[in-house]
């Protein structure tokens, strides 16, 4: 009998009654702009996220994956491993910009997005599609059926979507580089705030963190 009493004691000290069995795992598979291109590691947006979900959620492990220069293929080939050895709960996909900018077909595109998104699915992780926008003076045709191809995959695979991600960003001067292309360290708590609402409602709705209730920013000045 005491035998079997100093068992459960052991078992009940290795696996306390109540507590989470793995601490839930975020990945973010993006391009130069989760990468934070020519950004501080310590001010990237990615890292802020981290920041606001150990202080609104709890314990939570972010894994960036952003690789500057990625296209939507690039994303694809690489996501399989990481689904594998990271195992997410929650998979964060922004690509595309760069499939624009390099004029790769708007077919192909859609093709890899919406593969991406259903290989994290059948991961059983949830997911969440970050939309960026070209700059006016690809035409508005090319524009307009690039952008909506974000809509049609968040439609197909039924995610929520960021329509654009460099929402309040894109188009100010002071929050851009020199480049114009990539946001500064000014704009990364903009970009955390742009996907702070759709996300935190996923984690909420997936039971990750019943403490991700307050969605008020709390990094952007």
């Amino acid at each position: 009998m005491k035998k079997i009493l100093l068992l459960l004691l052991l078992l009940s000290l290795e696996w306390p009654i109540g507590s989470s069995a793995a601490t839930p795992n975020l990945l973010v598979v993006g391009d130069s702009l989760s990468a934070g291109y020519g950004v501080a590691a310590e001010q990237r947006w990615v890292t802020l996220l981290g920041q606001r979900l150990a202080q609104h959620c709890g314990p939570f492990s972010v894994v960036n994956a952003s690789i500057s220069g990625d296209t939507s293929k690039g994303g694809l080939s690489r996501l399989p491993a990481l689904l594998a050895n990271h195992g997410p709960d929650l998979v964060v996909i922004e690509l595309g910009g760069n499939d624009g900018l390099r004029g790769i077909p708007i077919k192909t595109m859609r093709h890899n997005l919406q593969q991406m998104v259903s290989l994290a699915k059948r991961a059983k992780a949830a997911v969440l599609l970050l939309g960026v926008r070209l700059p006016a003076n690809y035409g508005e045709a090319f524009v307009n059926a690039f952008h909506q191809v974000y809509y049609d995959v968040a439609e197909a695979e039924s995610v929520p979507l960021v329509p654009f991600f460099l929402q309040d960003v894109a188009l100010e001067k002071e929050l851009m580089q020199a480049d114009g292309i990539h946001p500064n360290d000014k704009a990364q708590p903009i970009l955390l705030d742009n996907v702070w609402s759709k996300l935190s409602s996923l984690i909420r709705d997936r039971g990750l963190a019943a403490g991700c209730n307050d969605l008020t920013p709390i990094i952007a000045n």
